[in-house]
């Protein structure tokens, strides 16, 4: 097919704005996928992403469409994820395209997450095609919409589609556009191939399956190619496209989207982002890849039972190779034993990954609570980053400690600004900037350290504005904060798993919270033993786990009552000595039930 007649376009959106349907509605009346093979969530292939509801992965289909003019055009669609975890997927579709399609809920207007993907499309350079979705609503308001696009978005409002995937409504018009609005991908200056690899996925029998978009010249089964980032060459064993299932082709020409298969064994050999090309015909310069993604999450995942330690390796590894910001090293805890410490965006991140080590691999793992790379400036001038608090240098070595900001914008309904700038300021952030969006919405935008959104922000700010906020945010400065490191000792011994850097202000609140914690899970000793929080020595919180009572006078009946006082004075010695000695063995379950439920 000619490259005139190809166009390549993704759907991005905030979340439940009506992507994936849609992409079902296009599929259907492209007839790609029969009406007797059809399902909801066509495209959602993990289970995961059936039982939540969202996208995770993006992917790829290839639709054909008669147009207006009655020429058969090729359609090439990447559905992505919505949520601002996985912002990195989208950015990785866009590349692979000449358009994307703008979705707008009709009743909730424009949302935080739609600002920032419509600010992803102008940065690599899209056509965006606006289309507000689920115009069936009774709650439907079509004209504030249209002057939100203008007014918050600068698009024009009657560039906008009116449609509804859900009951099929503008489907047509929706494919229209993109054949008459998005412009064919540009005609290559030579023959030498250039392929872009924008995802790959880990099969089991066939090895890596490498998801890529051809900018010029051919790539097809036997031909050999070269991966420019390794200097690896290998020979193609199968190309295709999605329909939306792996289907085979001949070749893959200029401008097409689709998959390859080489003799790839191991997770590592391919790179998201690198340029394929010929091994005897090699292109000189790779194309522009993508930024490298940083992790901004950091926690520790362990196998419960130590022997997994390989076979967790191992799922990791091929976890790893179609999810490019998961990142993972090996290190040890004496509580805990052998395992890693994981990279992530953000904690719906963190979870999916583990969730996925779960279905996947079959692996039962614990992770310790979430942090972030803190950088410490030392007193000889040194600057190092700290991903892990029993890594953090002796506080006297310490000149100061920054840790990393995030720019949050919050969109929120104006009876909440109140409760929204409470949030914020107890979060220990800044209020930067308020602007009215329109009659009932604000815009609020505030500066917060990225660790005091991590665990219950997007959790309080939903249920604080009923569901109607939202929130949208991106990487800022580090900055300096009066931050320390609490140790948790039992019984006088640290235990490195429970170590924390927290802000001097809460670490009394976290302190207490997480020793009361403990004393409810840690079973009970012949001796008292103390549970306390600490900062460089000095005690912050502390709570006591009592004695348990062996009746040594138990087969006493009745005679003296020296007898039984003997009894019960050897019984404190021994106790006395054994505080001296005596070590607590903490349960593997005390972990999991502390560390999983925080």
């Amino acid at each position: 097919m000619s490259i005139q007649l190809t166009r390549n376009f993704s759907i991005i959106a905030h979340i439940d704005h009506g992507k994936t349907t849609l992409s079902d509605r296009l599929l259907e009346t492209t007839q790609t996928v029969s009406m007797r093979e059809s399902q909801d969530q066509q495209l959602d292939s993990m289970d995961l992403e059936r039982e939540r509801g969202i996208t995770i992965k993006s992917h790829p289909v290839t639709m054909d469409y008669i147009g207006k003019d009655g020429k058969t055009y090729q359609l090439n669609l990447l559905d992505t994820p919505g949520h601002v975890d996985f912002s990195y997927e989208v950015s990785r579709s866009l590349a692979a395209c000449e358009g994307a399609l703008l979705l707008v809920d009709a009743a909730q207007g424009v949302e935080a997450q739609t600002v920032a993907n419509v600010h992803l499309a102008h940065e690599a350079d899209l056509h965006v095609i606006p289309v507000i979705n689920k115009i069936d609503l009774p709650n439907a308001d079509v004209p504030a919409v249209k002057k939100q696009l203008e007014d918050i978005l600068a698009i024009p409002a009657e560039e906008a589609i009116e449609a509804s995937a859900k009951m099929g409504l503008g489907i047509e018009d929706i494919l229209d556009a993109v054949v008459d609005r998005i412009s064919a991908p540009e005609q290559p200056a030579d023959d030498i191939l250039r392929a872009s690899v924008f995802d790959s996925v880990f099969d089991a029998y066939r090895g890596v399956v490498s998801y890529v978009r051809v900018m010029s010249g051919e790539v097809k089964r036997g031909s050999g190619i070269k991966m420019m980032a390794t200097g690896k060459t290998y020979e193609v064993k199968e190309v295709g496209v999605f329909t939306p299932k792996q289907t085979k082709r001949d070749t893959l020409k200029a401008g097409d989207v689709g998959y390859l298969i080489a003799n790839m064994k191991t997770s590592s050999e391919v790179k998201i982002g690198d340029t394929i090309t010929e091994s005897r015909n090699p292109s000189e310069d790779p194309l522009p890849g993508f930024k490298e993604i940083q992790p901004m999450v950091f926690s520790g995942i362990y196998p419960v039972t130590t022997d997994d330690f390989e076979q967790l390796k191992l799922a990791m590894g091929k976890l790893q190779i179609n999810d490019a910001a998961f990142s993972y090293q090996a290190e040890s805890s004496t509580a805990l034993g052998f395992g890693f410490r994981c990279g992530f965006l953000g904690l719906l991140h963190m979870e999916i990954v583990q969730e996925r080590l779960r279905r996947e691999f079959n692996m039962d793992v614990i992770s310790t609570y979430p942090g972030v790379v803190y950088k410490v400036k030392l007193n000889n001038g040194e600057m190092i980053e700290v991903d892990n608090p029993t890594y953090l240098p002796e506080p006297q070595l310490i000149d100061e400690i920054l840790e990393p900001t995030v720019t949050v914008y919050i969109m929120t309904p104006n009876e909440y600004i109140s409760d929204m700038m409470k949030l914020v300021a107890e979060k220990r952030g800044q209020l930067v900037n308020t602007e009215t969006l329109d009659s009932h919405r604000v815009l609020l935008t505030a500066t917060l350290p990225l660790n005091e959104i991590l665990v219950d922000f997007n959790d309080r700010l939903k249920s604080m504005t009923r569901g109607y906020g939202s929130m949208d945010y991106e990487h800022g400065e580090y900055q300096a904060g009066n931050l320390v490191k609490m140790d948790i000792m039992i019984a006088g011994e640290p235990v490195d798993a429970f170590s924390v850097i927290v802000h001097r202000d809460k670490a009394e609140y976290r302190g207490r919270h997480l020793a009361g914690k403990l004393k409810d899970v840690i079973p009970q000793q012949l001796f008292v033993v103390a549970i306390q929080a600490t900062i460089g020595g000095k005690i912050i919180a502390r709570e006591s786990i009592s004695a348990m009572r062996k009746n040594v006078t138990a087969k006493c009946y009745g005679g003296d009552i020296s007898r039984k006082r003997k009894l019960l004075e050897k019984q404190k010695e021994g106790k006395k000595k054994m505080k001296a000695i005596g070590k607590v063995n903490i349960p593997q379950d005390a972990f999991i039930k502390v560390l999983k439920t925080d």
